[in-house]
C-alpha cells in the first residue's frame, strides 16, 4: 500500500511538473518572440529556430534508438503541417509582433485557435453543439473588442493584430486537417520532419521578401531568447505536453489553452511594460472564457478526434 502510495504521490508530481512546464514555457514564448524580433527577421529568425530544434529532436530521438524515416506520403504530411503551423501559424505570429503587436495580446488571439477549429468543423458539414455556437460567437467578439478596443487605446496596431489573427486561423485550419493526412505513428517522428520542413520554408519566404538574417550583428539578449525558444519552447515543453497527453486526464491538458494567456500577458506586462488596458481584460476574459466553453463542449470525441487541443502541441508559438 505504501509502496502505491508512494509511486501515485510521485505520478501527481510529474504530472504537476509537466503541466507548470507547458503553462510557464509555452506562455513566455510570446515574450521570447517579441524580444527575437526586436533584432532578427521574423521568418527567417523563427525558420532557423524550428530547423534547428527538429535537428536537435531528431539527434536525441536517433541517440535512442527511434526510427526517423517515413514514407514519401508521410514527409508529405508532415511538410503540410510545417506550412501550416510553424510557417503561416508561428510565422505569422512573429510578422505580427515584429509590427507592433503587444506579446500578451498575440498570446490572447492565438488562444482564439479553438474557435476556429469548431468553425471548419462546421464549415465541413459537422453540426456543432449549442454550446459551441454560443462559445465560437462569443470568443469572435471577445477578439474583436481586443483588437478594435486596443486600436482605440492606441497599443494594438491593426495590421499587427490581422497577422496574429490570420495565424490563429491557419493554425486552425492545420490542427483540422492534421487527422486527415498520412503521418508517422510517433508524434515527436512527426514533429521532427514538420520542424524541419516548415523551418526551412520560413528562411526561404524570408530572404524572397528580403529578410536579412545577419548572425553577428545580434546581442546577447537577442540570442538567449532565441535559444531559449529552440531549447525550452520547441523541445522541452513540447516533450511535456506529449507525456501529458499519455498520464493527464484531456481536460486537465487542455487548461493550458487558457493558462498560457494568463502567463503571456503577465510577463509582458511585468518585463516589456506592456500596458494591461479596459480592452486587453475584457477582451481576454471574453476569448478565454469561450476557449474555456468550446473545449469543455468538445471534449468528448476521442483524443485523435480532438484536434482543438492540438495545434499548439505540435507547433508552439
Amino acid at each position: 500500500m505504501d509502496t502505491r502510495s508512494s509511486g501515485a504521490r510521485v505520478g501527481l508530481v510529474a504530472v504537476a511538473v509537466a503541466l507548470a512546464i507547458v503553462y510557464v514555457v509555452w506562455g513566455s514564448t510570446y515574450l521570447g518572440i517579441r524580444v527575437v524580433v526586436e533584432e532578427m527577421p521574423p521568418l527567417t529568425g523563427m525558420g532557423a529556430r524550428f530547423a534547428l530544434a527538429g535537428l536537435l529532436l531528431g539527434v536525441v530521438l536517433k541517440l535512442r534508438g527511434t526510427d526517423l524515416r517515413v514514407t514519401r506520403a508521410e514527409l508529405l504530411g508532415a511538410a503540410l503541417l510545417g506550412l501550416m503551423l510553424p510557417l503561416l501559424g508561428n510565422g505569422f505570429v512573429a510578422v505580427g509582433e515584429d509590427i507592433g503587436a503587444p506579446s500578451g495580446v498575440a498570446a490572447l488571439l492565438v488562444a482564439a485557435v479553438p474557435l476556429f477549429v469548431t468553425a471548419y468543423r462546421f464549415l465541413a458539414g459537422d453540426r456543432p453543439k449549442t454550446w459551441s455556437v454560443i462559445g465560437v460567437l462569443l470568443g469572435f467578439a471577445g477578439l474583436a473588442w481586443l483588437v478594435l478596443g486596443g486600436r482605440e487605446q492606441g497599443h494594438v496596431p491593426l495590421a499587427g493584430a490581422a497577422f496574429v489573427v490570420a495565424a490563429s486561423a491557419f493554425w486552425a485550419f492545420g490542427s483540422w486537417v492534421q487527422p486527415r493526412l498520412t503521418l508517422p505513428d510517433n508524434p515527436f517522428v512527426t514533429t521532427v520532419h514538420e520542424m524541419w520542413t516548415g523551418g526551412v520554408m520560413m528562411v526561404v519566404v524570408g530572404l524572397a521578401r528580403g529578410e536579412h538574417f545577419t548572425p553577428w550583428e545580434y546581442g546577447g539578449r537577442t540570442w538567449l531568447a532565441w535559444g531559449y525558444l529552440v531549447v525550452f519552447g520547441s523541445m522541452v515543453a513540447f516533450s511535456a505536453y506529449v507525456w501529458l497527453l499519455s498520464n493527464a486526464p484531456i481536460g486537465l491538458v487542455a487548461t493550458y489553452a487558457y493558462v498560457n494567456p494568463v502567463v503571456a500577458v503577465f510577463l509582458g506586462w511585468l518585463i516589456l511594460d506592456e500596458p494591461i488596458t479596459s480592452a486587453v481584460v475584457i477582451g481576454g476574459l471574453v476569448i478565454v472564457a469561450a476557449v474555456a466553453i468550446v473545449i469543455s463542449v468538445e471534449r468528448h470525441p476521442t483524443r485523435a478526434e480532438e484536434p482543438a487541443l492540438e495545434p499548439v502541441g505540435l507547433s508552439d508559438p
